[in-house]
């Protein structure tokens, strides 16, 4: 697809020749020694791997030794962006990633991200100290508010120390970037964008089905474009197990995995639980190409039949995908 081609394929779908222009520029990639290339994340400056490996799964891998093997893996392969969060299997997911990257050699070569599942000063500063405590390492690469799901959650993090609790990590080395994530409504996404504080990154669901119901990938993606935060997509296959988009529609993984990483996001979280799944997402990375404006919007029409009420996207419209501690938090049952 020729550059002209992209940019107006962005523009119709943004709506500007601003946010068209700085799509390309967030698309913009760089080779890597190991095949897989990266983008640059956002205002960060970081050049980070197109797939990131997922923290919930990799702590669901039965067999920890091998859990650490595949973390392993991807680190010589060139997925080098580490998802992670305070709350992944009762902290599980973290204790494990601590084992793998115990060794300076790997710890150095990854990008560590993991989440703060807390809203008050208090709290966010004890997940903080877990989360340092079980992947054995002295700082977060990049340490993100978990789950803005609820109206409120843009308020809380300001109003009840959380943000504060972020910057004094930052200001002493434990934290480097800051940024927020959340997989619900697009709307309280941009209520944390219009906040006054200039996030680092956040992350949302990107995925073919998203284009019609509660669309990150219309509502929320330009705004994050115009302020340089950059866009860390996930559930680019629906969620689940098996993934809701694949087990309910023809779309191939492959094409599922291109079309969100043809969207302009710095990275896309990846469910990995075998050495199989991790291969399958390192080879769609290291032969990608953008979708040409036909096919993706071929894909967008072909999903819109079953795309409008949010039947493949349970995290928007239902709490199926809600943590336990946020609906705890909210005074939700568990």
């Amino acid at each position: 697809m020729s550059d002209d081609s992209r940019r107006s394929f962005f523009r119709s779908m943004f709506g500007s020749a601003l946010a068209a222009s700085m799509a390309q520029q967030a698309m913009a990639q760089r080779d890597s020694a190991n095949g897989i290339p990266t983008r640059r994340l956002g205002r960060t400056n970081e050049q980070v791997s197109i797939v990131c490996l997922g923290g919930w799964n990799i702590g669901a891998v039965e067999n920890k030794d091998e859990a650490i093997k595949i973390m392993h893996t991807a680190i010589d392969e060139g997925m080098t962006f580490f998802d992670n969060a305070w709350d992944y299997h009762d902290g599980g997911s973290e204790e494990i990633m601590g084992r793998a990257l115990v060794e300076p050699s790997r710890r150095d070569k990854v990008f560590l991200m993991t989440k703060n599942c807390e809203r008050t000063y208090d709290g966010s500063m004890s997940n903080l100290d877990d989360s340092l405590r079980r992947m054995k390492t002295d700082r977060i690469d990049l340490w993100q508010f978990h789950e803005m799901c609820y109206d409120n959650d843009p308020d809380w993090v300001f109003d009840k120390g959380g943000l504060k609790a972020a910057l004094e990590a930052q200001k002493a080395g434990k934290v480097r970037y800051i940024g927020f994530t959340g997989h619900k409504d697009p709307r309280i996404h941009r209520k944390m964008l219009e906040k006054p504080y200039d996030w680092a990154t956040a992350q949302m669901p990107i995925n073919v089905m998203d284009a019609h119901y509660r669309s990150f990938q219309r509502e929320v993606v330009p705004v994050c474009l115009t302020k340089d935060v950059g866009v860390i997509g996930m559930k680019g296959l629906g969620g689940g197990a098996p993934p809701k988009i694949l087990a309910d529609t023809d779309f191939t993984y492959e094409e599922c995995r291109q079309f969100s990483l043809s969207l302009p996001i710095s990275s896309l979280v990846c469910g990995i639980m075998s050495m199989k799944e991790l291969k399958d997402a390192i080879n769609v990375a290291r032969n990608f190409k953008p979708l040409g404006a036909d096919e993706t919007a071929r894909m967008v029409a072909k999903a819109a039949s079953e795309g409008s009420d949010g039947r493949h996207e349970l995290f928007k419209s239902s709490q199926v995908y809600d943590g336990p501690h946020h609906r705890k938090q909210h005074g939700f049952a568990v």
